[in-house]
């Protein structure tokens, strides 16, 4: 079988919302008032810590897809005062934020044991205002949320080759400038992590067979597979990779913006990016052939994220090992394309349909695991009860 990214298209009911005149799609999806219709059509479960579980209506997947949101729209006006990533989050907001991780990707595994079937995901995606500041909608584009994605694999395989060249699937061009140039020192620092739980894996471990990704990225086998969900030990580890990703995103770029720069303020590895970094002269040439690009085309510099955006992935690999990685998020990317899946969303209320009874049953199960847990309350709507 002819191996390669594919392009899957999945059914959605059209939402009957009207975006206000005056205001871009992606501006008013993200807004307060969007967001209050997300939780009364689609909202699954909330709790006191702000966090909510809602059915993707512009899913990804029609066999299992549903996301978890740090809904802080009401109570943080301010879209760039929000938080992001999950290092922003106070502290006993991800205590219950993991302890949900850990029983959706369980229930997930249960209800699909056999990696020859289902490609099983979860993952956060940081939406940070890191797009041109003159982009429509950027100021509303940040609200953390975590993706629970099921693609059954028949349909994967069965599904057309999607165009390698898809900008979403190589980072908008980052992805390549990270593997051509300065891959081994990115691979490099992250050796220097203290990790126990987390063992590095090579290439052939990491990629799924089909679809050839992920691609050149650090990669990480969870020892001791689901069990260890319930460690807090391995989410500490799991910070740790998130904050390594961001030291080595904010010292690169920081560098590509002035030459010499000191090292940014509140970094964690202080002296890993002086040792592994700010001393190597493959990191620094490439900072420099990037800021010579952004000196003499405007158009490169313009698509420049000088902030830190990144995709954080736990999927499962075709020996059924559960795998961690990180990939800096390009412009419009989805985290489903880090594992080279590209979703084509088609209108067509009645092929949805014809899903929507077994994905929402199974919508319902999980989150009677979450209330049974102590983890949140019920939202009931005209899909199903409370």
């Amino acid at each position: 079988m002819k191996t390669g990214p594919r392009e899957i298209i999945t059914p959605f009911r059209p939402i009957p919302l009207e975006v206000p005149e005056g205001m871009k799609p992606n501006e008013f999806f993200n807004s307060t008032e969007n967001l209050q219709d997300l939780s009364q059509n689609n909202g699954l479960l909330t709790n006191p810590e702000n966090l909510l579980m809602y059915r993707k209506a512009l899913g990804h997947s029609n066999e299992f897809d549903t996301s978890i949101i740090f809904n802080s729209s009401k109570c943080i006006l301010n879209p760039l005062g929000r938080p992001v990533r999950r290092t922003q989050l106070p502290e006993h907001t991800k205590s219950v934020w993991n302890r949900m991780n850990q029983i959706m990707i369980s229930y997930m595994l249960e209800k699909y044991p056999d990696p020859e079937d289902a490609l099983i995901m979860a993952g956060e995606a940081s939406l940070d205002s890191t797009w041109p500041l003159t982009a429509p909608g950027v100021p509303s584009i940040r609200m953390l949320h975590n993706h629970f994605i099921v693609f059954n694999m028949e349909q994967l395989r069965n599904a057309e080759m999607a165009d390698p060249n898809n900008p979403n699937l190589t980072d908008g061009g980052q992805n390549n400038l990270f593997e051509s140039h300065i891959r081994t020192v990115y691979h490099n620092f992250f050796e220097e992590l203290d990790l126990k739980i987390l063992k590095q894996v090579d290439t052939d471990e990491s990629q799924l067979k089909l679809t050839d990704y992920p691609q050149g990225l650090p990669s990480w086998e969870i020892q001791g597979g689901v069990e260890m969900l319930k460690s807090t030990h391995f989410w500490m580890e799991y910070d740790l990779i998130l904050k390594g990703f961001l030291d080595f995103y904010r010292t690169f770029f920081t560098q590509v913006s002035t030459r010499n720069a000191p090292m940014h303020k509140d970094c964690y590895f202080p002296n890993q990016i002086e040792d592994t970094l700010l001393f190597n002269n493959d990191f620094l040439a490439s900072a420099k052939k990037v800021r010579d690009l952004c000196i003499h085309d405007a158009k490169y510099a313009n698509a420049i994220r000088w902030q830190p955006a990144f995709k954080q992935l736990i999927y499962r690999n075709d020996q059924g090992k559960l795998i961690v990685t990180i990939s800096q998020n390009s412009i419009g990317n989805a985290i489903t394309e880090l594992l080279g899946v590209v979703v084509r969303r088609v209108p067509d209320a009645e092929a949805y349909e014809k899903t929507e009874p077994a994905l929402i049953e199974k919508l319902v199960e999980v989150r009677q695991r979450l209330i049974n847990a102590d983890l949140g309350d019920a939202i009931k709507t005209d899909y199903w009860g409370d």
